[in-house]
């Protein structure tokens, strides 16, 4: 660890993006799994949230800090497998920004709840609530199968959110690389630029 060195990587404006996809994606969850006439709306105002941020963090993913723009969270096959050889290595990554890994889960996790956002907008009325505000615009034919891959990609959702929890604790213990943290204070260990082709913030 001694080539390791602390620098401010996430911006303030990432982290409370961050924690506050985490709390309207909890409470999405929470309100769609234990649906009922009362909790129903707050499910449909989670939903606008998320929409809200992912759509947020599109745009900022074009004009905000190096470390968390498209550019950087595009990695190549060769990145990829070149990070899985030293994943297991009892010492932390060092990577500025994202890992390679951790920019696919980046990547994945805007597409399915961009998706899962929108599509929660067409569907038709249910045994818990009237139809979603978009519901008229498309026929039973689109909103049938929509209502289908909205309840699919809940549970894909839910599991790539446990694949992130279970990477989280790994990397703490395994890895001795607090995640955590650095989300919450914006510092991060990093290795020298030249060991990591990842941007900084500025």
């Amino acid at each position: 660890m001694g080539d390791l060195h602390r620098e401010k990587v996430w911006d303030p404006v990432t982290r409370l993006w961050h924690w506050a996809l985490v709390i309207a994606v909890s409470l999405g969850w929470y309100f769609g799994e234990f649906m009922s006439f009362t909790t129903i709306g707050w499910h449909f105002y989670c939903g606008y949230t998320i929409l809200g941020l992912v759509v947020f963090r599109i745009i900022y993913g074009f004009v905000g800090p190096a470390p968390i723009r498209f550019s950087a969270l595009l990695v190549s096959p060769r990145e990829i497998a070149r990070y899985l050889k030293s994943v297991t290595r009892r010492e932390p990554s060092g990577t500025r920004g994202h890992n390679p890994l951790g920019s696919l889960s980046v990547l994945a996790m805007i597409a399915l709840l961009l998706a899962q956002a929108s599509s929660g907008l067409f569907l038709e009325s249910d045994d818990y609530f009237e139809a979603a505000p978009l519901a008229g615009f498309v026929s039973d034919a689109v909103s049938d199968p929509l209502t289908w891959w909205h309840k699919l990609m809940a549970k894909v959702i839910l599991a790539v959110v446990a694949l992130h929890v279970a990477a989280i604790f790994f990397y703490l213990v395994w890895k001795k690389e607090n995640l955590i943290k650095p989300m919450i204070t914006g510092w991060k260990l990093i290795r020298p630029r030249a060991a990591d082709p990842h941007g900084s913030a500025d």
